[in-house]
């Protein structure tokens, strides 16, 4: 009998034990998911006893706040419109952007107890917690500037934390008119995807930017003998199954290595995609986030490779060069980028920096790691090439004597038979803390050399400036 007991009590305290548990669980890691879930209706009863909170930039300057208007309704008012709108995103249509990620903080209100009590006694609102974000507003200005309305984006990341510096995606709309421009927005002949957030959702072929992936795959798969390549480019270049242009075939004559990034060339680079094993190159793309969701939690597209082991030699030039299947967002790519700069260390991009109320600091966001995924001696490699690609190759717009770059351009080509390409620039500068990748894509616009790279060399000044 005392043992049924016993075994009860012992029963009991591992269920009692098994619900706090979870309880804890809930409240530490679920109980924002709950709250912003569009489905929970408890979410309308905190609308309608707290008044949202601002979203602040990196220094505070408002980029989103509540405005009550004469008769007593309330809006929310975005006041740099559309040069933010994929970033703060909107509210009334749903939810997108910060306005979605911090929702649960946004609705939430460290007012007083009793001050609480007091307002629920006379019906009125709570004050929400106001969000900060590591949004750097003069960077984002400038990037929107330089794009000049041009389709695309540009993505600004330190690289040492993973903070979101910069978010742009052009066309975009006005978030404090959403509701009236709705129809127009989402009407089937609509061919402009201006709600669509290209910066993390675009995905488009990264033409010569990919080169880098290339390389680094190649000094791994021949780390004793990838300083001896060599390759005689003729401008039209045949190899075993394929013939290959380079851009506006051009011969670039016998190439090392880092001459064949410098000038871009895509013989040399189609030749070392048939030297390369298959499978290890996949891993290593699947290492770098290809094909994998991305850690963020404002909405993004996974990129895409794809290089079967059968795959023939004209596939095989092409996926080398950055054309073929490959899709990537500008996100991506520039999360590549900053981990070169970071010792091969992939930050995870992150958008939220705190939470505050009343001038009092409720929740930090801490940088997190995402992976290392190259060698420190691999980026030591990297960079030079690409330091050298900006000294005297196709990105001189970028020399400056206020800071030391390294990047890579790209022409993609994205239509069958097509001069029109996407023009794309990827890179970073600075050292430490003060070190910021950036990566460009136009839609159509050209020549990444002549269209992409200004773009980033505006931001750079923007930022190494000051």
């Amino acid at each position: 009998m005392n043992r049924e007991i016993l075994t009860f009590a012992y029963l009991f305290l591992f269920v009692f034990a098994a619900f706090v548990g979870y309880f804890v669980w809930f409240q530490v890691r679920r109980s924002e998911a709950v709250v912003n879930n569009t489905y929970n209706k408890r979410v309308e009863s905190l609308i309608n006893r707290t008044v949202r909170g601002r979203i602040l930039s990196s220094d505070g300057t408002v980029l989103a706040e509540t405005v009550t208007e004469a008769d007593g309704s309330e809006r929310r008012y975005y006041p740099y419109g559309e040069k933010l709108a994929h970033t703060t995103g909107y509210v009334g249509q749903g939810k997108t952007g910060i306005e979605s990620l911090a929702n649960f903080y946004l609705l939430s209100s460290h007012e007083s107890a009793w001050t609480q009590f007091v307002n629920d006694v006379i019906e009125e609102k709570n004050i929400g917690d106001d969000v900060r974000t590591t949004i750097d507003l003069d960077l984002q200005l400038a990037a929107c500037e330089a794009m000049d309305g041009r389709k695309g984006a540009v993505v600004v990341l330190q690289a040492s934390t993973g903070k979101i510096l910069a978010m742009v995606s052009n066309p975009a709309f006005d978030p404090n008119i959403i509701a009236e421009q709705w129809e127009d927005l989402t009407a089937e002949d609509n061919h402009e995807a201006n709600l669509l957030n290209r910066a993390a959702q675009g995905l488009y072929p990264p033409g010569s930017t990919f080169k880098i992936v290339t390389l680094l795959e190649y000094i791994r798969e021949y780390p004793d003998t990838w300083q001896d390549f060599s390759y005689d480019c003729h401008g039209v270049n045949e190899g075993d199954g394929y013939k290959i242009r380079c851009y506006d075939s051009t011969a670039h004559g016998h190439v090392t290595l880092e001459e064949a990034l410098i000038e871009s060339c895509n013989g040399a680079f189609a030749e070392i995609g048939q030297l390369l094993d298959k499978e290890k190159f996949s891993a290593t793309c699947d290492a770098l986030m290809l094909n994998q969701k991305l850690p963020l939690e404002i909405a993004s597209k996974a990129a895409s490779f794809t290089l079967p082991v059968g795959s023939n030699a004209w596939t095989t030039a092409q996926t080398a060069i950055g054309q073929g299947k490959t899709q990537m967002t500008p996100l991506l790519c520039t999360m590549i980028t900053a981990a070169i700069a970071n010792d091969g260390v992939m930050m995870q991009p992150y958008i939220l920096d705190s939470v505050w109320f009343g001038g009092r600091l409720l929740t930090q966001f801490e940088p997190v790691i995402c992976a290392t995924v190259m060698s420190r001696e691999e980026t030591q490699i990297l960079r030079q090439m690409m330091r050298a690609v900006i000294e005297k190759g196709s990105a001189r717009s970028l020399r400056s004597e206020q800071y030391e770059a390294a990047g890579k351009t790209g022409t993609a080509e994205y239509v069958t038979g097509s001069d029109t390409t996407h023009a794309w620039f990827t890179g970073f500068a600075g050292e430490g803390e003060d070190c910021i990748a950036v990566s460009v894509i136009l839609e159509g616009a050209g020549t990444g050399s002549a269209q992409a790279a200004p773009v980033a060399a505006a931001v750079f000044e923007e930022y190494f400036g000051r």
